[in-house]
C-alpha cells in the first residue's frame, strides 16, 4: 500500500492564514457592530436613511438594535436635553462591555445653536464619546464613514487585555 503523502505548501494546496487570537477576535468584533437606535432630532433622520437600501449598513455587520442590552455601538443622533440625559446614561450603563459611542450632528456635539438652560452642551458631559460626526446633519456617507473609522479603531484594540474605563472630565 502506497503512503500518502500531503504537501499543503505547494501550488492548489490548502491555504494557510497565520494570525493571532487576539486580531481574530477584534476583526469579528469590526465587522459586526450592532449600533442602538438613539435618534433624538433632525439628525435620526439621516440615521435611517444610513440603514436604508441605498446606504444599506447591512454590508458592515452594522444591524440596528432597540435593546442597549444587545447593542455595541450608541449613536446619539440630535439634541440631547438635560431632561433626557439622564435615560441617555442609563442606556449607556445597560449596554454590555466593550461598547462605543458615535456622537452624531453639531447638536449632540455642542449644543448646537441651542445654547438653552435645557440643552445639553455636548454628549461628552454625560457619556464618553469615540467619534464625533460635524454637520446639520451629517449625511448617511458621514456615518458611514465613521463606522469604518470605529471597526479601524476596534481592530487596533486589544481583546483580552483590560481596558481602563474610560473617564468624563
Amino acid at each position: 500500500m502506497a503512503q500518502h503523502k500531503v504537501n499543503y505548501l505547494q501550488e492548489g494546496g490548502l491555504p494557510i492564514a497565520l494570525t493571532t487570537v487576539d486580531k481574530l477576535v477584534q476583526w469579528g468584533r469590526s465587522n459586526s457592530l450592532w449600533a442602538l437606535t438613539y435618534g433624538l432630532a433632525c439628525c435620526a433622520i439621516e440615521m435611517m436613511a444610513s440603514g436604508a437600501s441605498r446606504y444599506d449598513f447591512d454590508r458592515f455587520g452594522t444591524i440596528f438594535r432597540a435593546s442597549p442590552r444587545q447593542a455595541e455601538v450608541m449613536i446619539i443622533a440630535g439634541t440631547l436635553t438635560k431632561k433626557h440625559a439622564e435615560f441617555t446614561r442609563r442606556l449607556y450603563d445597560q449596554m454590555a462591555e466593550p461598547k462605543w459611542v458615535i456622537s452624531m450632528g453639531s447638536c449632540a456635539n455642542t449644543g448646537g445653536m441651542f445654547n438653552t438652560y435645557a440643552t445639553v452642551q455636548g454628549v461628552d458631559r454625560i457619556i464618553p464619546v469615540d467619534i464625533y460626526l460635524p454637520g446639520c446633519a451629517p449625511r448617511p456617507e458621514t456615518l458611514q464613514y465613521a463606522v469604518m473609522m470605529l471597526q479601524q479603531k476596534i481592530r487596533k484594540e486589544s481583546a483580552f487585555q483590560k481596558q481602563k474605563p474610560k473617564r468624563l472630565v
